[in-house]
């Protein structure tokens, strides 16, 4: 009875050192890959400051850029108020033109009428005299 004691026991002590083993390998794998994952985390964490520095240059590139547009877009503000004023003027001047044009219409008419029948007595006057 004893040898059936002692080689239970033998038997359970090679099971417990299997299931050590395989715990011991398994460990081992798993402290490899979450050393792996460590490494990559850390790769990203660098990658992520550097984007982060990155984004920030370029936030400030384009800020400096939004406000010389800015600027730009006030100073041609002038130039398309003076194009305005100048549409206005010449509006104005067009609008004097006409209505002086309808109200000196009949003037003008006689004065050409004058000015045909001068032409054609000084045609006539020419052709006499030759």
């Amino acid at each position: 009875m004893d040898i059936i004691l002692y080689s239970s026991i033998a038997l359970i002590a090679i099971a417990f050192l299997t299931l050590v083993i395989y715990v011991v390998q398994t460990l081992k794998t798993l402290q490899t890959t979450l050393q792996h994952v460590a490494k990559t985390v850390e790769e990203v964490e660098k990658q992520m400051h550097e984007i982060g520095k990155e984004t920030a240059q370029l936030l400030h590139k384009t800020n400096a850029l939004a406000d010389d547009v800015h600027k730009k877009a006030e100073s041609l503000q002038s130039v398309f108020d003076a194009v305005k004023q100048v549409g206005v003027t010449v509006q104005t001047f067009s609008d004097s033109i006409s209505k002086t044009l309808t109200t000196n219409e009949k003037k003008i008419a006689q004065a050409i009428q004058w000015g045909q029948t001068l032409i054609e007595i000084w045609t006539k006057w020419k052709e006499k005299r030759k």
